[in-house]
């Protein structure tokens, strides 16, 4: 089976099953290969199941297994990575199928019950990943050479006895072995259970796809025909793949015909712009320019935002730019700027967001020096809640500051911007852009980006918590001396400025749950922005113990011009006698 785009991921596929010596056949195997956009974002899926021959119903697990991975995998988010896709599908299955064998008159043994052996692999790009349980194997034969890919999960008594050590639905937990690796063109690859690789040797799997590489098909009944033809005592399935072309280097085919549009002109009030009059210049910069414009069909406003001529050369950039929109279009929340889904033919390279009339969250923070702490709480919760639809699809925003907060002529705050988001669903894709740790705002950033190291969701909590601090206080927790903190050393002498006091009322457990918020050590700090969220509204029992701090760590100034005032006063006394 082939796709019709030369730029595009192709394979070629041959499968054959048979029930052999046995009554009923409890293998079960498919393969999928979606249409674009999917077959970019998500890839190919291969899956195939053996049932246990000690069970009766094990061919219900079998079916169930493949099916639903096929299924549900193709249903997660785009944005998710490979690994967690298919981590969420088959551990989903193993507790249906661990379920099923507890609520039935197998559950005193599990061997009888509603298990399998799985194995899957996801092409998606130029790289291939193994899902692997149990003892189906999976064999790859590149440059003349066969080599296992998977480890049996078996564990033998003797040189004639062995039982299986994992398996689906066996256990509660999922107990499954993950793999990626780079796929080369004409690499083959073989999907089999014990039935097959048992009675045929490696040298007439060389030999038979030789002979039949124009047909798959033929050569994976050959191969069970001839475990049969060897006395196999089994079920009889094996899949076999080959690459046949591999696709270019970019994230998704929608961009790339994008990225080939010419860059606008920049644009001046009253110009009319594919579809569009430009009202005014809201910002231009030497990254980009953005506009305020009508839709001439809608008459809603909207804002443009166009790259700069200068970095049309500049192909991570372009790359980053076009993400913005990608991003924008699959978070639907309130408290998220909206992206409009381009209906009509697009003559440039731009995109185009929800025009939102209001103030920015730093000049906010400037007209209001002392904020009730109710309104700031309400305020930080909406922006929260913004974040998590980030988080929930597995990126990271990575550059949450006042800035890049809008509040709205009706009160409500969204988070605008996207350009420095990290998706972990195209890091296994073949992309421009290189991941660079530190997209954000160094004053707002968390500590581990100045480490050089990758971050995740309580990254952002971080940055969330440096805004809070902000709003409370008009400081920032640790200074500017974070951005200057490049070590392990340097980071463990940041001293946290608290900003608890007798006459700004706010309570000591605020102040520990910020602190929390803001700790240096991400191991330390709140893993997820809901955790956080709780603390800043609900009084944590563990910080309502907390006393205030010494005065040493509140002002240590007024300490040390206390101490000296004690001296001065002592040396006064002394001298006078």
């Amino acid at each position: 089976m082939k796709n019709k785009e030369t730029n595009q991921l192709q394979i070629s596929i041959g499968e054959y099953s048979d029930k052999g010596v046995k009554e009923i056949n409890q293998d079960f195997h498919d393969i999928r290969i979606p249409n674009e956009p999917q077959l970019t974002s998500k890839g190919i899926a291969i899956a195939l199941a053996d049932g246990i021959s000690s069970s009766t119903v094990s061919q219900i697990a079998s079916k169930a297994s493949v099916t639903s991975f096929l299924s549900d995998y193709f249903s997660t988010p785009e944005t998710w990575s490979v690994k967690k896709s298919a981590y969420r599908v088959l551990s989903a299955t193993n507790s249906w199928l661990y379920s099923q064998s507890k609520h039935s008159e197998f559950h005193y043994d599990k061997d009888r019950g509603y298990v399998c052996t799985f194995c899957a692999m996801i092409i998606r790009s130029t790289t291939a990943h193994i899902f692997h349980i149990g003892d189906s194997r999976i064999y790859r034969l590149r440059d003349n050479n066969l080599e296992q890919l998977t480890q049996d999960h078996r564990i033998w008594i003797d040189g004639n006895k062995s039982y299986l050590s994992r398996a689906l639905g066996v256990e509660q937990k999922l107990n499954i072995e993950y793999e990626n690796f780079q796929i080369e063109k004409d690499d083959i690859y073989f999907f089999m259970t014990d039935g097959i690789y048992e009675f045929v040797r490696d040298d007439f799997f060389k030999k038979t796809v030789e002979e039949n590489s124009q047909n798959l098909k033929d050569a994976a009944k050959i191969i069970a025909d001839k475990a049969y033809n060897n006395k196999s005592d089994d079920n009889l399935t094996v899949q076999i793949v080959k690459i046949i072309n591999l696709p270019k280097g970019d994230v998704n085919e929608t961009y790339r015909e994008l990225s080939d549009k010419p860059f606008p002109p920049v644009l001046e009030e009253r110009s009319k712009f594919d579809g569009y009059t430009i009202s005014r210049v809201l910002s231009s910069s030497s990254r980009s320019h953005v506009y305020l414009a009508v839709d001439d069909d809608t008459r809603d406003l909207v804002v443009i935002k166009a790259p700069s001529i200068d970095l049309q050369d500049d192909k991570a950039y372009l790359e980053r730019f076009m993400m913005e929109e990608w991003i924008a279009i699959r978070i639907n929340n309130t408290n998220v700027a909206k992206s409009y889904l381009q209906t009509r033919k697009r003559n440039y390279l731009y995109i185009v967001t929800e025009f939102i009339e209001g103030q920015t969250l730093t000049q906010w923070i400037i007209d209001n020096q002392n904020p009730d702490i109710e309104v700031v709480r309400l305020m930080v919760e909406q922006i929260a809640r913004g974040l998590q639809a980030f988080h929930r699809q597995d990126m990271i925003h990575q550059d949450l500051r006042p800035a890049n907060i809008i509040i709205d002529k009706n009160g409500v705050l969204k988070i605008i911007d996207f350009g420095s988001t990290r998706i972990e669903g195209i890091e296994d894709i073949n992309s421009f852009i290189e991941q660079e740790n530190l997209q954000g705002t160094a004053q707002y950033s968390a500590p581990e980006y100045f480490l050089g190291q990758t971050g995740n969701s309580s990254s952002d909590v971080f940055s969330l918590g440096v805004i809070t601090y902000q709003m409370l206080s008009g400081k920032f927790p640790y200074g500017v001396e974070v951005a200057k903190s490049t070590t392990i050393a340097s980071q463990k002498k940041l001293k946290y400025e608290h900003i608890y006091s007798e006459q700004n009322k706010i309570p000591i457990w605020i102040e520990e749950t910020l602190k929390k918020a803001l700790a240096v050590d991400p191991y330390y700090r709140y893993d997820e922005i809901s955790e956080f969220i709780y603390d800043l509204r609900h009084p944590n029992q563990a910080f309502l113990k907390k006393t205030r701090p010494p005065l040493l760590e509140r002002n240590p100034v007024l300490l040390w011009k206390a101490i000296s005032f004690i001296l001065a006063t002592l040396i006064i006394i002394l001298i006078s006698k």
